[in-house]
């Protein structure tokens, strides 16, 4: 069983992974974002640093879908490989913040990386309004975010909107953030876990 939470950067996935896998006590498996050695340069320039930092999410996401297909496990993961190929990087090369060349490049990558992955069972898409982003990510506090604008969360937004459209690789269940609060309120919590247990019941 391989459970997938993607969303907006600030939209509770890393909170609502912790939260799931305490309750099913199956293995999260978190976003490298703490340990990312390009974040912090990425953030303080975009244009220099985005292909490094794509093609590392790249690597690192598609590394831990094979390792969370081979173990067997039941697992919940932070964020999926989907999201760098349809958001973020289209969204970089949009903005003009990465080449055309290195885009391409990333492309043919992901495609090739892409024919040998399993989607994940169930998607749990987080759906948030920019100012919830922004909300949420000012309570946590990562320094390297400080400097994120408005527009690229608006940008994301979109993008993330018109693939959750059009995705078809499997089950997937969308919880708006703006009026569930799982984080702060048990029976928001429960809500999704009645949902997740409804869709999970439906895949065996």
């Amino acid at each position: 069983m391989h459970i997938a939470i993607a969303g907006n950067i600030g939209s509770g996935k890393t909170t609502l992974t912790n939260l799931l896998s305490k309750h099913y006590s199956w293995e999260a498996r978190y976003e490298d974002a703490d340990d990312n050695p390009y974040l912090n340069d990425f953030y303080d320039d975009m244009h220099r640093w985005s292909f490094n930092l794509q093609i590392y999410f790249l690597n690192s996401r598609f590394n831990q879908v094979e390792e969370i297909r081979a173990s067997g496990k039941k697992v919940i993961q932070d964020r999926t490989i989907y999201e760098d190929a349809n958001i973020f990087a289209p969204n970089l090369h949009a903005m003009g913040l990465m080449s055309t060349r290195d885009y391409e490049n990333y492309v043919s990558l992901f495609r090739l990386m892409s024919a040998h992955l399993a989607p994940p069972d169930l998607l749990i898409y987080l759906r948030a309004t920019v100012p919830t982003l922004v909300s949420q990510i000012q309570k946590r506090g990562r320094e390297y975010e400080n400097s994120i604008r408005l527009d690229y969360l608006k940008r994301l937004n979109e993008r993330y909107e018109s693939w959750i459209g059009d995705y078809s690789a499997g089950k997937i269940l969308i919880i708006d953030v703006d009026k569930n609060k799982f984080a702060d309120h048990p029976e928001h919590l429960g809500e999704i876990i009645s949902k997740i247990d409804a869709e999970i019941h439906g895949l065996f």
